[in-house]
């Protein structure tokens, strides 16, 4: 595979040649599972004591997604490349189907998180494609940009679905009704 562009930013801390090179090391351990890779992006920053690392892959058109926190940055960098490794491990059979077919195309929502506020004030809105899939493949996709729900065109039904991420660990799908 020929060199991934790999993007390395942060807050609140200084990027040293050792620290990018490192990311560049680790990172390039998710490279080899795939042909065609876009830019990936890393974010480090540091808040409150804690070294956080946010990680995005896109991969023909899907969203690989890894954040991890510790007291130290190497670690949290370690820890964020063995999540995403065990997120590829998981549903690279999937995956692998997937990119083959072609599936998955345009942008999702990124991480949806922001500190707490009004109770009712909206902070962020997001505006994306909802591409038709199978509920298995929403909630594929959803676990892979590690997000608790996710939006949908239902493939069989032509309806706006949501599945989300039970407490019990489960899986929950939200349709319509008319």
């Amino acid at each position: 595979m020929g060199s991934v562009a790999i993007t390395v930013r942060g807050k609140n801390i200084d990027i040293t040649p050792a620290l990018k090179d490192y990311v560049e090391k680790r990172v390039g351990k998710i490279t080899k599972y795939f042909d065609t890779l876009g830019e990936i992006t890393v974010v480090l920053t540091v808040a409150k004591g804690r070294h956080i690392v946010e990680v995005t892959v896109p991969v023909n058109g899907m969203l690989l997604r890894g954040e991890e926190s510790t007291t130290d940055m190497y670690a949290s960098i370690d820890l964020v490349i063995e999540k995403l490794e065990k997120q590829i491990d998981k549903y690279k059979t999937k995956i692998a189907r997937k990119l083959r077919g072609g599936a998955f195309k345009g942008e999702l929502p990124a991480e949806m998180r922001e500190p707490d506020r009004d109770e009712f004030e909206v902070v962020k809105i997001k505006r994306f494609a909802i591409k038709p899939m199978t509920t298995e493949e929403a909630i594929m996709q959803m676990n892979l940009i590690n997000h608790d729900f996710f939006v949908f065109t239902n493939a069989e039904t032509e309806d706006v679905n949501v599945v989300y991420r039970r407490r019990d660990g489960g899986y929950g799908l939200i349709e319509p009704e008319y």
